[in-house]
């Protein structure tokens, strides 16, 4: 993907292919205020939302298909109820504290959370206002995200391959093109369906249900990426060199010859201050003064980023998890209002305790990092003075100050910690399992290798007496046996599960109001790559029509056809289809009388409401001949002296069988038009609001920038300038 600034062509960013997120890109569409950029990728079938500004994904999301095309619309629709919403959208910052930023000096997956400056995160949520990137892919594919992060929609019953999409601003009328292709026909069947929805459509008529519900699952889901960010943070600070001890350790059971096991090696320095011969080659050799030195600091530095971690990120991202779902779950119980929407309580209940499962694990790795801590910092400052004294160094009088208390500390951790275990050899390739953190942040499916010691706990004996506190929905579920990574997959399986149900009530919601044949693809018959811009949706704001382009190729000429439907299906609107012919403009004085229709659109676009750009061919191409950019104004095409020749749709038929029924316009351009020299142009694309067109050459390779409103001599347009690849 290549982002270039319009003005100058100047390169903002590239992003090049790459294995995580894919090499295809199928689909391109830009939110509404166009601060980001989504992309659909083929191969991996992921959508990422990309920043403006750097090439950075902010989101990213997986579907069930490869994606053809995308459509991200906002809502116009304004009411009280929905402005008293906009405005009470920050209650939430008012009670729950700001997220701390993680740390900078970790990898650059936490990029979009750790610059304390930019609230990248409120960059990724946006306005407040409902805006929904549409989906269309192949196989009937259709899904509708709110705010291009929460599925609300997933939409059955279309056939084929989606070519085009548009919802309607109002969200009352969704309208799709798709491309069905019979085994048995090499050419496919272009099909235009609009559907509407039920009962004065679901969408539209609970859009401030909808809006608050997809904020709030928006707010959900990048807390649970914030979740994820700080516990990749975490398993970064826990480092290899933790794994030492354990590693020499097991490797020295492996070459003794001695019967005495370690814990009484150890035990036996300890208490006589005397080591065996391999204890001491052991320590001396391979651990070396240096080495502990450096293993008990990097234990200490370890421990207290991942304690920081844990307490100022990790809880507190649980936390505001807790508080939004909370909110969800009393929306789920005003049912008047968000039943029909398929919000159910008793999934959110579940999800809520899922979590308080996760903030209990995170509290217990907490109590093992503390206690792991104080044990570590005993057993290396006796086992440091021990070492230099084998070696007869001289011991600082401070550092052999050791109390019956102390010695006390060690016993017990030696006697915890250091027991062997042939059974974890077999399962970790490791006789010992000193290092106690690391079990807590691996990604795997298996129990802890040594879980918390719960005997003795007062809490742990009252509950296991109490038969009323057993099954009680009050206290989460404590998984003693599980690390803290499989908890929190549990806790994101339980909440997508819960914000799964709507998108397929709303979906279901969604029937077919029109569907129509439209025409039969033409194999191309040069090898130009075919780019798919036609049939083109549009959807006219102001009086809630949608309008599609397409043209149909006859004796040669492609004539455009311009089709209107109503986004309310119950109501339509005069006219529905015309075709429009291109009168001989370029006054060249060859041919004039022959044939006045001797154009063929090649690519049409809408400019704005009442405009449409199009790129024309003389049918009869002879070398030297130019194409043409033209605007065609709408108000030429619908006149009001044709209201009484309605066209009469055969359903049976497809569009192009019964064209010749179809009333034709043949347009004259004044002075809205002008030739592209030197230049094969096929595609057109076009801002109305910033007044641009681009002009892509059939072999890919050419693009021209055009300003459509510069008034000059005479001269329509300015060229701007032409880059080649």
């Amino acid at each position: 993907v290549l982002l270039h600034r319009l003005a100058n062509f100047q390169r903002v960013w590239s992003l090049p292919p790459n294995e995580n997120t894919g090499k295809e890109v199928t689909a391109l569409a830009w939110r509404p205020d166009g601060k980001i950029l989504a992309f659909g990728l083929t191969d991996t079938k992921r959508i990422i939302l990309c920043d403006v500004e750097k090439p950075e994904s902010l989101h990213s999301f997986s579907v069930d298909s490869s994606i053809t095309y995308m459509h991200w619309m906002e809502v116009t629709e304004e009411s009280s109820v929905l402005t008293s919403f906009y405005n009470a959208e920050d209650e939430s910052n008012l009670l729950l504290p700001k997220l701390p930023a993680l740390p900078k000096n970790y990898s650059t997956t936490a990029k979009i959370f750790s610059e304390e400056k930019s609230d990248e995160i409120m960059k990724l949520l946006g306005d407040v206002r409902l805006n929904a990137l549409v989906l269309g892919g192949s196989s009937g594919f259709i899904e509708i995200y709110a705010y291009g992060m929460f599925k609300i929609a997933t939409v059955t019953g279309v056939a084929g391959s989606c070519r085009g999409l548009c919802l309607s601003s109002d969200l009352k009328s969704l309208s799709v093109i798709t491309e069905i292709r019979d085994s048995s026909d090499s050419e496919a069947e272009i099909t235009y369906f609009q559907a509407s929805k039920l009962d004065t459509s679901l969408l539209s008529s609970y859009l401030p249900e909808v809006t608050r519900m997809a904020r709030k699952f928006t707010h959900i889901s990048t807390l649970l990426q914030y979740i994820k960010l700080s516990l990749t943070c975490m398993c970064e600070a826990w480092e290899e060199i933790l794994m030492q001890m354990d590693s020499r350790l097991t490797k020295f059971v492996q070459e003794k010859n001695t019967t005495t096991s370690v814990q009484d090696e150890f035990m036996q320095l300890l208490l006589w201050g005397k080591a065996s011969l391999e204890l001491q080659a052991l320590l001396m050799n391979q651990l070396t003064v240096k080495g502990l030195k450096k293993l008990g600091q990097s234990i200490e530095s370890s421990y207290s980023s991942i304690q920081k971690l844990v307490i100022s990120h990790l809880q507190s991202g649980s936390e505001a998890l807790l508080y939004h779902l909370s909110e969800l779950k009393g929306m789920a119980l005003w049912k008047q209002k968000y039943e029909s929407l398929g919000l159910d309580a008793s999934g959110i209940e579940e999800a809520i305790t899922a979590v308080g499962s996760f903030i209990l694990k995170a509290n217990e790795l907490l109590q093992v990092i503390d206690s792991s801590m104080k044990n570590f910092k005993a057993f290396f400052r006796w086992l440091y003075v021990a070492m230099l004294r084998m070696s007869e160094d001289h011991v600082l009088p401070e550092l052999n100050k050791m109390t019956q208390k102390d010695i006390t500390f060690v016993a017990d951790f030696l006697t915890e910690h250091f027991n062997e275990a042939p059974e974890l050899y077999s399962r970790k390739g490791k006789y010992f399992n000193v290092e106690r953190v690391g079990q807590y942040l691996k990604d795997e499916d298996d129990d802890l290798v040594s879980p918390p010691n719960t005997e003795g706990n007062q809490w742990f004996n009252f509950l296991k007496n109490s038969t009323h506190l057993k099954e009680s929905p009050l206290l989460f579920p404590y998984y003693p046996e599980k690390s803290l990574h499989f908890v929190k997959r549990q806790m994101e399986g339980v909440i997508d599960q819960c914000l799964q149900k709507p998108a397929d009530v709303i979906g279901k919601s969604v029937h077919q109001a029109v569907c129509m044949s439209l025409y039969k693809t033409s194999q191309s018959e040069d090898s130009t790559p075919q780019l798919f811009k036609l049939p083109f949706l549009w959807n006219d704001k102001t009086s809630n029509i949608h309008y599609v382009l397409f043209t149909i190729l006859e004796n040669s000429i492609s004539k455009i056809y311009i089709l209107r439907r109503h986004t309310d299906t119950s109501r339509s609107v005069s006219n529905g289809i015309l075709a429009v012919e291109f009168g001989n403009f370029l006054n060249s004085g060859i041919n004039e009388s022959s044939d006045s229709r001797c154009y063929s659109c090649l690519d049409a676009h809408f400019y704005d409401d009442e405009t449409v750009t199009v790129v024309l061919k003389e049918s009869m191409e002879q070398e030297g001949k130019e194409r043409v950019l033209a605007q065609l104004p709408l108000s030429s095409v619908y006149t009001d002296e044709d209201q009484d020749r309605e066209f009469i749709w055969d359903s049976t038929k497809r569009l192009d069988e019964q064209s010749g029924e179809i009333s034709t316009r043949t347009v004259f351009l004044d002075n809205q038009w002008r030739v592209l020299e030197n230049m094969k142009a096929q595609y057109v694309a076009v801002n109305g609001i910033r007044k641009v067109s681009c002009v892509l050459s059939s072999n890919l390779r050419h693009v021209r920038v055009f300003e459509m409103d510069v008034e000059d001599d005479g001269e329509v347009e300015e060229e701007e300038e032409e880059e080649t690849s």
